[in-house]
């Protein structure tokens, strides 16, 4: 099933699925291998940034290989792409989904950017999601005042994306001060918006708060803070007090440690 009409059904089921950025081999292996125990579907994510590191092509075939190997329904996702060039590089690499983040612009520019990237997708039938209101990103404020529903319902029906991120409270990275999401905001966009409805910054997000925001109409979960922060610290600790160099026998370690993550971030989210 091609992705946008996988979350189509979430939507219509109020279930949701975990999209979690990989930065290298490890890193995909250790969501993988959670996926396969649980039995869960899951969306790759990779940011300009880990593209840039692994190359585009290298990180498209990597998650392809490794899927197939492992044995898990899975789509490959760009998150946050700057610029339609990016979104097209993407598309011609055979990418399942793409996102288009002009959320910094104006509402007619962030508008005019996403309707060209959706222009662009519905070439290769590719799922499109975009960005609306403010969903801090590293180094920013954290409060914001959230999306606001008519915003969510002009923008969508504008564009005619397929998902959208929305800003109810979330940030990227981990928070400062414990999250408070605004559900009551969620649901108020959920009503008058027929897109599949997307959580940024799900790192540090209580386990409550993240089953209710699906209740509420979440389809999509970003899971990214979290898991480079336990591969690294995990690494860090293993080579502290160590003179190890074999790569083959400490990297095991740091995988296990993303696998445990995951493994529990899907029985919440599957719960």
């Amino acid at each position: 099933m091609i992705l946008k009409d996988k979350l189509a059904e979430c939507s219509t089921e109020g279930t949701a699925l975990l999209a979690v950025n990989f930065y290298n081999f490890e890193t995909l292996k250790g969501l993988l291998l959670a996926a396969s125990a649980t039995g869960s579907s899951l969306i790759l994510q990779l940011s300009e940034s880990s593209l840039q590191y692994l190359g585009i092509d290298p990180a498209v075939a990597m998650a392809r290989a490794m899927l197939k190997e492992i044995q898990v329904e899975g789509w490959l996702h760009l998150d946050h792409g700057s610029s339609v060039e990016v979104v097209k590089k993407c598309l011609d690499a055979g990418f399942d989904s793409v996102m288009i983040d002009a959320s910094e612009q104006s509402f007619d520019e962030n508008v005019r950017i996403t309707k060209e990237a959706v222009r662009l997708a519905s070439l290769y039938n590719v799922n499109v999601e975009a960005e609306l209101g403010y969903v801090a990103k590293l180094g920013q404020d954290q409060q914001a005042e959230p999306t606001s529903a008519d915003d969510a319902k002009r923008f969508t029906e504008a564009t005619g994306i397929n998902a959208l991120a929305v800003a109810i409270g979330n940030a990227h990275g981990f928070y400062k001060e414990a999250p408070n999401l605004r559900l009551d905001r969620l649901r108020e966009i959920r009503a008058v918006t027929q897109c599949a409805l997307v959580l940024h910054g799900s790192s540090g997000i209580p386990d409550d708060q993240l089953k209710e925001a699906i209740r509420s109409g979440i389809s999509k979960i970003n899971l990214a803070t979290e898991t480079k922060n336990i591969f690294m610290k995990k690494l860090q600790s293993l080579l502290a007090d160590s003179d190890e160099i074999d790569l083959r026998k400490v990297f095991p370690k740091a995988i296990q440690e993303v696998q445990q993550l995951i493994t529990r971030k899907l029985e919440v989210i599957n719960s």
